[in-house]
């Protein structure tokens, strides 16, 4: 999280509907970095305990070492607001974080979108839901978007900001220049199932159930795996400048190998065997998905294994998944 000195003048205010895990850390990061923060939930008094956690995370996060001791006082200074209207009034950013229910988001949404000034901007932090559906909910939906969290929101950097057909590109310009400013990664994505980061998440998900079920492994074995192979390297790279380094002629022979054995779910997209025929097969072919030049390639490939040395001595001081655990 940054602090307020390194962070712009907008927005100033904002509104937190919903004080669950999502709403809790995002009211976290917006109070760490200096705005003035209205927090509330389904009553008074829930959102008054939610208040009570909010201060208690930032002061277990400051003893931890995680954030200055400041940033305590800045949770303490977070108002807990009756209701959504009173939320809402006269603030720069609506942040709506209630459950997936998309009846009672059209009530939330409806609400704050009357009662906030024209000019503020409501995001939604859902993490499944159609923004069109959504913006339709809202009054003067140009000043609405989607901007998915992830959990703990206070130290994961990445933020899926989803337009609706209707949202205005300045509403997206401000909200990812935002986002950087607090040190987040945002990434603009469409609103498609899942949008990005679940879809691809839940994809490899279902593939380690499966490894379970089949009896390849166990899942301590199948964490252990993702967590120090393949997943290695994720913290630096995503999935197509990872394939460009492996090859994606090795990538297209393995997926045949996967489904020759697993079925079509496991069929090489024709983009990739495109790409293989062109002779683009990654860094050692000068372009593959992403396009590189030899000086590009070399800084590329010393600065990967810089990282993985650097990360592998991280995970050495660490113990194994499942280290320490009695057996039941």
């Amino acid at each position: 999280m940054r602090t307020e000195a390194r962070r712009g003048e907008w927005p100033g205010t904002a509104a937190i509907l919903g004080a669950g895990t999502m709403g809790l850390g995002v009211a976290e990061c917006f109070a760490a970095a200096g705005m003035a923060v209205r927090l509330t939930d389904a009553t008074p008094e829930l959102a008054r305990e939610a208040r009570e956690k909010l201060v208690a995370r930032a002061r277990g996060h400051a003893e931890a070492g995680l954030l200055p001791e400041e940033a305590v006082g800045r949770a303490e200074g977070v108002e807990v607001a009756e209701g959504v209207v009173e939320a809402v009034a006269g603030v720069d950013l609506v942040f709506e974080a209630v459950p997936e229910s998309i009846g009672l988001k059209e009530e939330v949404l409806g609400v704050c979108s009357a009662g906030a000034s024209p000019g503020a901007v409501i995001v939604s932090n859902t993490s499944s839901l159609p923004m069109d559906d959504l913006a339709r909910f809202v009054e003067g939906p140009g000043r609405f978007c989607g901007m998915h969290w992830f959990n703990p929101p206070e130290w994961t950097p990445g933020v899926e900001v989803i337009p609706a057909g209707a949202t205005d590109t300045r509403t997206v310009e401000r909200l990812v220049g935002f986002l950087r400013s607090i040190g987040k990664r945002p990434a603009v994505v469409g609103s498609g199932p899942g949008f990005v980061a679940n879809r691809i998440q839940n994809a490899l998900f279902l593939e380690a159930v499966r490894c379970v079920e089949d009896g390849l492994a166990s899942p301590e074995e199948v964490d252990e795996v993702v967590r120090s192979c393949f997943g290695f390297r994720l913290p630096f790279f995503g999935p197509f400048a990872i394939a460009d380094m492996a090859g994606l002629d090795v990538y297209a022979s393995v997926l045949g190998v996967l489904e020759d054995g697993l079925g079509e779910r496991f069929r090489p997209p024709r983009m990739l065997l495109d790409l293989v025929e062109e002779g683009r097969t990654g860094t050692k072919a000068g372009a593959g998905f992403l396009n590189y030049t030899d000086e590009e390639r070399e800084r590329l490939l010393l600065e990967r294994d810089r990282r993985y040395a650097a990360l592998l001595e991280l995970l050495d001081r660490l113990p194994p998944v499942g280290a320490g655990r009695e057996e039941g």
